[in-house]
């Protein structure tokens, strides 16, 4: 046992021993700017988090896909010069679906978000999206994000996942209220892969030849219609087939029902940003349908299995650093801080040159200053390994603004966004469950809430209730009532 683990100090600290300075917000340049790289307590949490588990993914273990090609059936070409996004333009892409919390064995049709991972083989490199089956996720700052997982996985003492700790969580980062809406709703239980939509959730950066720069989120339709599961049927299937959407798909694909996804934008001004009545670069929050409609692009349709699951799924590495030029990244915190841990993970898990594995080679030369490190396959022979003006090995060397950047300009604070006009947490829990679920889901919800805080124990509990009431009043209270007669019916 540790020698540590009988103090019990009044604050965290770094691994070093000194006092941490915040657990819960990354040090960025302004309230709104970009985080630093010099934030060495949030590198550290997410270095050790990306290597807290060996072998399988830490988050998103479970899961399977399959290629396929994208095509840009319409003309976006004023938002962005990305070769991928030109009309007509036909893309070699790989799919990855998964769950978030579960292991490699469990059950696929768990509640729980899907991952919703695509790599686009375009003729400028590699450009991945990572998403999810919502638009939004449950916290907005990366320090918080191994905390969150943690609080979905396993207690410490006897490895079993638990509600009271998940709730403990939530109800103590009211941010979550978005997205717990949504894992409680429907959208908790896709009935599979095929019948379920995908979203980038961050706001990406486009930018067309004219360098104009614009804001765009990514939303993919499934063209097989949304299916989701009751929570008796997903219950029944995860003790019948618990590997089932895993199957469902391949047997798809395999039997030549090829399922594909209806890609749209929402679009937002460079300038409208800053102003916008939500703060467009928050991960819990979705822009208004009303205020930027969506903008269809093309089809994503998917029609080949793996010949290999592991070398060619199970290896597979997503990374939202995987840019093209047209498209870049936003102030978007989880997103600027995925941008180091998801190649992070990817070099703990699979090795320093993952990138030469086949499945995450891009279908272009490649020129870079990264040699040697453990099974180096592609080298660049016995060219230069530095930067040389006599050697004749090409290097970049562009000095000034970047196209695809923004103005960011304060003191370095630890700090959360400031708030838009409308900004709260629970505001667009609330809008979803009055004016998206319906009479029929909003009894579902109560039901699946109920049952989700068994075992929930005070101060936690009446915490839970008074959570839902900030969503909604009534549903709150419905909640409260139906759990309540759900304790004297045990008794």
């Amino acid at each position: 046992m540790s020698n540590q683990s009988d103090k019990k100090l009044g604050h965290s600290t770094h691994m070093n021993g000194s006092p941490a300075s915040s657990d819960r917000n990354s040090l960025t340049v302004g309230a709104n700017g970009p985080i630093v790289l010099h934030d060495h307590h949030l590198v550290d949490t997410l270095a050790h988090f990306n290597r807290e588990k060996t072998l399988e993914r830490q988050p998103h273990a479970k899961g399977s896909g399959a290629f396929g090609v994208f095509e840009t059936t319409q003309d976006v070409s004023k938002y962005t010069k990305a070769a991928v996004f030109q009309l007509g333009t036909k893309t070699e892409m790989l799919a990855r679906f998964s769950t978030v919390a579960g292991e490699q064995g469990s059950p696929d049709t768990w509640r729980d978000v899907r991952g919703f991972a695509l790599k686009f083989y375009t003729s400028e490199g590699n450009y991945d999206i990572v998403g999810n089956n919502t638009p939004v996720f449950f916290v907005r700052d990366p320090m918080k994000f191994p905390h969150f997982i943690r609080s979905q996985k396993r207690l410490p003492d006897s490895g079993l996942r638990d509600n009271h700790m998940q709730w403990d969580f939530w109800t103590t980062h009211p941010e979550t209220a978005h997205q717990v809406t949504y894992l409680m709703g429907c959208r908790g239980l896709p009935k599979n892969w095929r019948h379920m939509h995908g979203f980038s959730s961050h706001t990406y950066m486009w930018v067309n030849a004219e360098d104009e720069r614009f804001w765009v989120k990514y939303h993919f339709e499934t063209c097989q219609g949304e299916e989701n599961y009751s929570n008796e049927e997903a219950t029944m299937m995860s003790g019948k087939d618990a590997d089932f959407h895993r199957r469902d798909l391949f047997e798809a694909i395999e039997r030549g029902d090829y399922p594909s996804w209806n890609l749209s934008v929402q679009i937002m001004p460079y300038e409208e940003a800053k102003s916008y009545r939500f703060n467009p670069f928050d991960l819990t929050k979705t822009w208004s349908h009303k205020d930027y409609p969506l903008i269809p692009v093309g089809r994503m349709t998917l029609n080949r299995n793996p010949e290999n699951f592991f070398a060619q799924i199970e290896q597979a590495a997503f990374s939202p650093s995987n840019l093209v030029p047209g498209i870049g990244l936003s102030p978007d915190k989880m997103l600027l801080a995925r941008v180091f841990a998801y190649p992070d993970a990817q070099r703990r898990r699979i090795g320093s040159n993952f990138h030469q594995l086949p499945v995450n080679q891009p279908k272009v030369p490649t020129n870079n200053y990264m040699f040697d490190g453990n099974m180096n396959y592609h080298h660049s022979g016995n060219q230069p390994t530095y930067l040389s003006d006599t050697e004749g090995r090409p290097y970049a060397d562009h000095t000034g603004p970047i196209e695809d950047g923004w103005e960011a300009d304060g003191e370095l604070v630890r700090q959360a966004y400031t708030l838009h006009p409308e900004d709260d947490d629970f505001g667009q829990a609330g809008t979803l469950v009055r004016e998206v679920f319906s009479d029929e889901e909003r009894t579902r919800f109560v039901e699946t809430i109920v049952g989700a805080i068994q075992g929930v124990r005070s101060p936690v509990l009446e915490r839970v209730f008074e959570y839902w009431k900030n969503v909604d009043q009534e549903i709150g209270e419905r909640i409260e009532v139906a759990y309540q007669e759900s304790v004297k019916a045990e008794k």
